[in-house]
């Protein structure tokens, strides 16, 4: 099949870590004897040629240089509204997304568009899609639901999507319930979690050196157990709560890899609260990976954030049980889809920072504890979540679109 990709974000550049999942779909599905072509906006750090199957398309949309602010994690300010650049650019873009994608299906011969986010990848693409009768393929992600619930107009947008898309794969299954309150038709919306690379993240190689010199980057002074948050700095991720956590303890050192917002108030959190904490900025995927192998501890402490935002399914999440870590992680939104209590990490209510202290220490003084969930994290990620995987369940799920396309 030809497939024509929609997306507001993907890796800038080879080892990027902005939306790295869309870059793994694309690269699944092209790996299927698909030829992938991917529409996404221009940017000033864009940096991608075209690849085994895969095409990129990017275009302009910002009138002045200042207003490339659209996509690439960019748009929201602590994933809680949009920043005022991005309302401003917003219509330019929206013009520029439709007519990017018209212009694709006038010039080739699609078999399948896939946009990703029904928000704003779904709307935007839905015009062309249902001009030139193309089966219709929309992902969910998590912070397009959000937004499409918080706003009745999008919701309707949204909706108006949904029921153009002949199939709706979402990353969890609350994401999916969502969807469907929103109107997604039940019988053709999906659950299909995230893959993860377990031969890169499960093939880190570092010497006892490299090892020692990523924890001292991370902060950890030696005899420390080291606990590793991979993620931006917005609220959903339940950094604060971490932080609070390990207040005062001689045992416990966090690094919270990423980059965000709010950078600063997590900083005067842990100096206030007496936490051992290190905020080391933004990685490469590279140093993402061998931050996790060289972590005691990989804690996921995601919430639901006072304007209802939550994650989907942490691509972290994934890439620490790739990884073989030991995980405490909270039970919320997509995150028990994949992680069982006791077999593949602990869980924990989310934003319960005694809880999460009492979980964490509980790892701390049990290397073998920890050893035995690392190996079934690990088990879980090569049984049921490779992108090898992925790819095959959003084949069919093009295929179920083409059949509903045909009648």
């Amino acid at each position: 099949m030809k497939v024509l990709m929609v997306t507001s974000s993907y890796p800038l550049f080879e080892g990027d870590g902005t939306a790295p999942f869309i870059e793994e779909i694309a690269r699944g599905v092209a790996a299927r004897g698909h030829q992938v072509d991917v529409v996404l906006p221009s940017h000033p750090k864009l940096r991608r040629a075209a690849e085994g199957g895969l095409r990129f398309f990017p275009f302009s949309y910002a009138p002045f240089a200042s207003l490339n602010v659209w996509g690439y994690a960019q748009s929201m300010n602590a994933d809680r509204g949009f920043k005022g650049k991005t309302l401003l650019v917003a219509p330019f873009a929206a013009l520029a997304t439709t007519g990017a994608v018209r212009r694709r299906l006038r010039e080739e011969a699609y078999d399948i568009v896939h946009a990703h986010w029904v928000v704003p990848g779904g709307v935007l693409s839905r015009g062309p899609v249902v001009a030139r009768g193309k089966p219709f393929v929309i992902s969910l992600h998590g912070s397009d639901v959000f937004a499409a619930e918080r706003s009745r107009l999008v919701g309707i947008a949204a909706r108006r999507a949904f029921l153009a898309a002949g199939a709706v794969t979402a990353c969890s299954s609350d994401l999916r319930a969502r969807a469907i309150a929103l109107g997604a038709p039940e019988g053709s919306t999906h659950t299909v979690p995230y893959g993860v690379d377990a031969a890169f993240f499960g093939g880190a190689t570092l010497a006892h050196d490299e090892r020692d010199a990523m924890r001292r980057r991370l902060g950890a002074a030696p005899g420390r157990i080291l606990v590793v948050a991979v993620g931006r700095l917005v609220e959903k991720k339940g950094f604060a709560h971490l932080i609070e956590a390990v207040g005062g303890s001689s045992q416990l050192h966090v690094a919270i890899v990423g980059d965000g917002d709010l950078h600063e108030n997590l900083d005067a959190r842990a100096r206030a609260s007496r936490s051992s904490v290190t905020l080391a900025g933004r990685f490469s995927r590279k140093e993402t990976r061998d931050a996790l192998d060289s972590a005691d501890i990989v804690a996921v402490p995601s919430i639901v954030d006072s304007k209802g935002n939550v994650d989907g399914l942490p691509n972290t999440l994934l890439e620490a049980m790739a990884s073989g870590r030991a995980i405490l992680a909270s039970r919320v939104a997509g995150i028990p889809d994949v992680l069982s209590d006791g077999v593949e990490g602990l869980l924990v209510p989310p934003g319960d920072a005694s809880s999460i202290r009492e979980g964490l220490l509980r790892l701390a003084s049990s290397v073998s504890l920890r050893t035995h969930l690392g190996e079934g994290a690990l088990r879980r990620v090569k049984r049921d979540l490779t992108w090898e995987r992925v790819a095959a369940t959003l084949e069919e799920s093009y295929v179920q679109a083409r059949t509903l396309a045909k009648h």
